[in-house]
């Protein structure tokens, strides 16, 4: 800032994001208050704040029903209506300067919610200052400002307007694309946004519809897209090992597959190799249906990495799907000579060691793991290809901390990097990758393979938990196999919710004659290892088990799933678990039990799960009832989401914004620095992670 402030006030600033007079220009009110117009006291509204005038008469502090400040005054004209003014939280100089008021018969201004009360109508806590008579009321109407502890409106206000008057406020956008959306000028939205004049359309202004607010939404979302584009065009600016897109290991694998790859899977398998054969690093995410296909894509990807001499590393956020990769991966990839090191939880030292040893020397093609492939003692001699999934569950210095572990190589003088896959079976809603996911290329299984069974969803109140155990009992005596899913491990404060324990315990004694088993987060890695093994292999007919099964869990005859207090859950975890069934020949069925009486946010999403079976509906839904938060995971590390714009409601104006950013890139790419400068302050890294 040109001006220095007092260490506390910019201190305090900092709370809020805001360092500079750019910043403070930026900090845009959250509502306003008008005071550029005098209600009568008899006419005030009810629930709506208004400002009032009146004339002091007499202040005194009283003890009933407990200590307060009590302000008598009337309106100055005729008739007299008198007003009283409680305080409950004063200080002694306010009874003082309320008292002078009296004696000196001066007017006060009032701004607040006028009630009715025991003396007629009354304020509590109003903003209050004197007035001489005659003196103009605001010009515009007041800004309430986001704020923190010890920074007041006023200060606020005033800091706000000497940056409008010393900030440069000139307009980064071109003026060809101003005039193709029809946009107003930055220095004339800010103003007025900061400034409404008297008759301004407050209702759009508060609804954030009003055509200034469309400029500065538009801005936030086009400073996004272009921070977003320029790190795409880094990236691809850096060198990584070509790998190749039709090696021998590959042509054996797809030569002897028993199934056909769908359309979806061979087209995104199509998209992969071929960014793979490129010298600089794919970033792409696979996204499909809980279901879908992904993996086999995925070690697709990791053959053409071996094909090339090169290792891949496969990182996923539990030891049950890493588990699962490394079984599949085995099965697929082993009979071809690919050797698999899987580091999990489980090894002894010693193996851990001849594990680590095998990918250091290079020996190891495909390394299989948890966060353990990113600690220290593990180092890669080529590391060509990282894939992480379910990569939302993954903070943004862990997935950097896997690529970082490829040596050191250098081509003619260029670091080498490895290419980069990550994987979501939690569907990104079209307006999240458009916007937060707009630095990667995304490739869509949305198709199931054939012979997948659609899964019946059922809403049951716990009432009904009778006939829930009965329709268990008839499918385990036809062969079939079930989950039972706990929102809790054992008793919390959350005293009302029923947990594994106590489920494993009543359901081992409610269905006697049943196998029933128990899986949670806190067992060691070999019980759940053998729990798994053991529901796998049929030993088990009945799993009870938390949320550890969301991901990684693929048993074809488990064709009933129970989750118990579905209504504590969120709509990504429940169409996550639902997925868990339905994965055989056998029509399968998913029971929500729900304690009565549901609240509305509940009530919304048992709604959306049960009308709606295809996971890219569902996470449309989840946006709109929740927002982008459960999609980005700690993608942004730290960074705020979007401040103005609702990916909700302005999709249009993402689209014209992603469409702005290609062209300002193309044709006026000084006026694109600008805008990303203006925006973000060279906080660019944090939207790029």
């Amino acid at each position: 800032m040109k001006r220095e402030l007092p260490p506390a006030t910019a201190t305090k600033l900092a709370r809020l994001g805001v360092r500079s007079l750019a910043d403070l220009v930026l900090h845009l009110p959250l509502r306003y208050e008008d005071e550029t117009r005098l209600t009568p006291i008899e006419d005030a509204p009810a629930g709506q704040p208004v400002l009032v005038e009146a004339r002091v008469r007499r202040a005194e502090v009283t003890y009933r029903p407990k200590r307060q400040l009590v302000v008598h005054a009337e309106s100055p004209g005729e008739p007299r209506r008198s007003l009283v003014l409680r305080f409950f939280n004063f200080y002694g100089s306010q009874l003082k300067a309320f008292q002078r008021a009296a004696d000196d018969g001066l007017l006060l201004r009032a701004f607040g919610e006028v009630r009715p009360g025991w003396f007629g109508a009354e304020m509590v806590h109003p903003r209050c200052s004197t007035a001489a008579e005659g003196e103009p009321l605001a010009a515009a109407l007041t800004p309430v400002y986001p704020t923190t502890a010890g920074l007041g409106q006023a200060t606020l206000r005033r800091l706000v307007q000497q940056a409008l008057a010393e900030a440069p406020l000139e307009d980064t956008l071109a003026e060809e694309v101003r005039r193709r959306y029809r946009l107003s000028a930055f220095a004339e939205s800010v103003q007025l946004l900061h400034q409404p004049p008297p008759g301004a359309d407050t209702q759009a202004l508060v609804q954030r519809s009003h055509p200034a607010w469309q400029r500065i939404k538009f801005d936030e979302l086009l400073a996004q897209q272009l921070s977003m584009r320029l790190a795409y065009r880094a990236r691809r600016a850096r060198r990584a090992p070509p790998l190749s897109a039709n090696g021998p290991l590959l042509r054996r694998f797809l030569g002897k597959l028993p199934f056909r790859l769908t359309r979806a899977q061979a087209r995104a398998m199509g998209e992969i190799l071929h960014d793979l054969a490129a010298p600089h690093p794919m970033q792409r995410l696979l996204q499909g249906d809980v279901g879908s296909g992904k993996t086999i894509v995925a070690a697709i990807a990791c053959l053409a990495a071996a094909d090339a001499g090169w290792q891949a590393a496969v990182m996923a956020p539990t030891e049950i799907l890493a588990e699962q990769h490394q079984r599949k991966f085995g099965e697929w990839l082993a009979p071809l000579g690919v050797r698999i090191a899987w580091l999990h939880g489980d090894l002894s030292r010693a193996a851990k060691r001849a594990a680590c040893a095998a990918i250091t020397a290079g020996e190891a093609n495909v390394a299989i793991g948890t966060h353990a492939l990113f600690q220290g003692a593990v180092s890669f001699a080529r590391l060509g290809l990282a894939v992480v999934d379910e990569q939302h569950r993954f903070g943004v210095q862990q997935r950097l901390a896997l690529r970082k572990k490829a040596a050191a190589r250098r081509t003619g003088g260029a670091r080498i990097v490895p290419h980069q896959l990550m994987m979501s079976a939690t569907p990104i809603p079209r307006t999240l990758s458009m916007s937060y996911y707009a630095d990667l290329d995304v490739s869509l299984i949305d198709e199931l393979p054939p012979g997948r069974q659609p899964i019946k969803t059922r809403l049951v109140s716990a009432a009904r938990r009778a006939e829930v155990l009965r329709r268990i009992r008839a499918a385990c005596a036809e062969g079939q196999q079930a989950y039972w899913v706990c929102p809790v491990i054992e008793e919390s404060q959350q005293g009302d919710l029923r947990t594994a324990l106590a489920t494993y315990a009543a359901l081992s004694a409610e269905l006697s004659g049943l196998r029933v088993g128990l899986l949670h987060g806190r067992l060691a890695a070999e019980d759940k290892a053998a729990a798994m093994a053991d529901f796998a292999g049929g030993r088990i007919q009945l799993l009870v088990a938390t949320t550890v099964i969301e991901v990684g869990v693929d048993v074809p005859n488990a064709s009933l799933m129970v989750i118990e207090h579905a209504e504590r859950f969120g709509l990504a975890q429940l169409h996550q678990l639902r997925g868990r069934v339905g994965r055989g020949g056998r029509e399968s069925a998913c029971i929500l039990l729900y304690a009565a009486p549901l609240s509305e946010p509940a009530r919304a999403r048992l709604k959306v799960i049960y009308e709606h079976s295809d996971g890219f509906e569902v996470a449309r839904r989840d946006l709109l009832l929740r927002g982008p938060g459960e999609y980005l995971g700690e993608r942004q590390s730290g960074a705020p989401l979007l401040r103005f714009a609702d990916l909700a409601q302005d999709e249009a104006l993402l689209e014209q914004a992603r469409a702005a950013a290609e062209w300002l890139l193309e044709h006026r790419p000084q006026s694109a620095r600008d805008h990303v400068e203006r925006w973000l302050a060279g906080r660019q890294e944090l939207l790029r992670a």
